[in-house]
């Protein structure tokens, strides 16, 4: 018996036309259906458009909105796909990571960098690579599948510009890849209890990138503005001694801001007790540390768990708790 689909628009390049002004989108996910014959033999499918989007527009609220479509629909399907924007993808794949939580059943986003009535593009295999892991046996969670690879919603990142295999999974293996059609799985796992849904989503979160001889006001100005702030700092982490910068955290943290401090390199994650810089910052000040999430993750889920709680011990418990693979290394 053939699995039923929903496939999920959004818009994005795979979607997109040039109106002599640039792409666009301009498709809706029928008519990208109809590139993709092949898939129509693997499962029975049903179209929605809930967006219609460049991906630098879709926002926290977006996530919200995909992640009621999955919900309203969840029964009546064996599995999702949604099309989406590359440039805000990873940050998608996570927000709904959190938003829609030990799903038994496949929630795959996918995309291309060229329109999918380009000759050449990426899109037909993308999208066709998207339905074999939807219907496959053994896929669950939210993740994201591009030139074959299957990658947990946690961990992609858009490591390419223009280069077809433009995501890579961060700190974490691939799930699986797809050649010629078939799943080979790297990864497996026996899903149970019920899916937990969530609705509500904090989006007065911030991401700051460390840059030498920062200006002390504009760390302020986060502090003030946000209820929850990333901030990546250098190497494995740790905060510079030639400003305030230890006060305005200390300070903020006691006002009940929450504070994730993480690395800006990509690779390996971050040890807050290496170096003196992040050993006086992880014992003496209350901070969350991402070790080796990705960014994209961390925001996301601080805007998720501030829409639970603001309670520092509360929420340390819920960032540290492994949610679709999103963190596996605590350093001591």
């Amino acid at each position: 018996m053939k699995k039923k689909i929903l496939m999920i628009g959004t818009g994005g390049t795979i979607s997109s036309r040039d109106d002599g002004q640039g792409l666009s989108p301009g498709m809706k996910a029928d008519d990208l259906m109809k590139y993709c014959p092949y898939i129509k033999e693997l499962c029975d499918v049903d179209c929605i458009q809930p967006l219609f989007l460049d991906s630098t527009n879709i926002r926290p609220g977006h996530w919200l909105k995909l992640a009621d479509t999955v919900q309203r629909n969840y029964d009546a399907y064996d599995g999702f796909v949604i099309t989406h924007g590359t440039d805000t993808m990873a940050y998608t794949a996570s927000g709904l990571s959190y938003l829609l939580q030990n799903s038994r059943k496949p929630i795959v986003l996918t995309g291309s960098q060229k329109p999918i009535d380009e000759p050449g593009s990426d899109a037909i295999r993308n999208l066709t690579d998207a339905f074999v892991c939807a219907c496959d046996e053994n896929s669950h969670d939210v993740m994201l599948v591009f030139f074959g690879s299957v990658i947990a919603g946690t961990r992609a990142r858009k490591n390419y510009s223009r280069s077809y295999a433009a995501f890579g999974s961060i700190n974490f293996p691939e799930i699986a890849k797809i050649v010629n059609g078939e799943m080979i799985h790297y990864i497996r796992e026996d899903k149970t209890g019920a899916p937990a849904f969530y609705d509500y989503l904090n989006p007065n979160v911030g991401v700051l990138k460390f840059v030498p001889g920062l200006r002390n006001e504009i760390l302020q100005s986060l502090i003030e503005q946000y209820d929850g702030l990333v901030i990546e700092s250098f190497g494995v982490g740790g905060l510079p001694e030639y400003s305030d910068y230890y006060e305005q955290i200390k300070q903020a943290s006691e006002r009940g801001k929450l504070i994730v401090m993480t690395t800006q390199v990509a690779n390996e994650g971050s040890d807050l007790s290496v170096y003196k810089v992040g050993a006086q910052v992880k014992n003496n000040l209350k901070v969350l540390e991402a070790h080796d999430m990705t960014t994209e993750s961390a925001f996301a889920k601080l805007m998720w768990i501030l829409g639970i709680t603001s309670n520092f011990d509360e929420a340390q418990r819920y960032f540290y708790k492994t949610v679709n693979h999103d963190i596996l290394c605590r350093h001591n």
